[in-house]
């Protein structure tokens, strides 16, 4: 299993625990892609706004066809994350938090590819490798707290940080797949069985 998260055993509170962190998603956005880092305790999963990493039009690729291969962003680690507290990260005004007591359904899947003439090139280089540039999404059914039910979508797309290194002996394929798959076995841990689609 390629690493995508880095785990601990410390505590935010006597009781709940900070499990992992994964380092980057993407959201759509009307006006501008936004980039969230993922920190996952054993009640909940908070979604930490990052800071503008690309223009829009490469964020919006990277959505479509996986990691751009830069590798300038260093992620922050756990350590890093732990040093503030979890009602501070709650409280941000950017930021979301999913209880997973109030997760309905999570659900991985892939956006079918659309022919487009810009692409051109970028079809030709899937030809050659012969491999799917294709980028796994999440959508995340919930409760907020008014019992409104509600759905967060976010697509699993490494830093070039994560993505570059293993560029060298993996296919993109196979990268943006592992790094999807991680991702849904870290909610595995900490979701209901039966609130993950197979």
């Amino acid at each position: 299993m390629a690493v995508l998260y880095e785990t601990g055993e410390g505590s935010y509170t006597a009781s709940e625990k900070k499990l992992a962190i994964v380092h980057r998603v993407i959201v759509r956005d009307k006006v501008y892609p936004k980039e969230y880092a993922i920190l996952v305790t054993d009640r909940r999963s908070i979604f930490i706004r990052l800071k503008k990493t690309r223009s829009s039009f490469v964020l919006r690729q990277e959505m479509r066809i996986g990691t751009a291969l830069v590798t300038d962003v260093i992620p922050k680690t756990l350590e890093e994350y732990g040093q503030t507290s979890l009602q501070t990260l709650e409280l941000g005004s950017q930021n979301l938090t999913i209880p997973h007591e109030a997760v309905t359904s999570l659900a991985m899947k892939a956006d079918e590819l659309v022919h487009r003439r810009r692409d051109f090139f970028i079809w030709m280089a899937m030809k050659r490798q012969k491999e799917i540039f294709q980028v796994c999404n999440f959508d995340m059914n919930y409760r907020d707290s008014l019992e409104h039910e509600k759905t967060f979508r976010f697509y699993a797309v490494p830093l070039g940080a994560y993505f570059k290194p293993r560029r060298q002996t993996q296919t993109r394929e196979r990268i943006l797949r592992d790094y999807a798959m991680d991702t849904l076995e870290l909610f595995r841990k900490v979701l209901p069985a039966e609130v993950i689609s197979p």
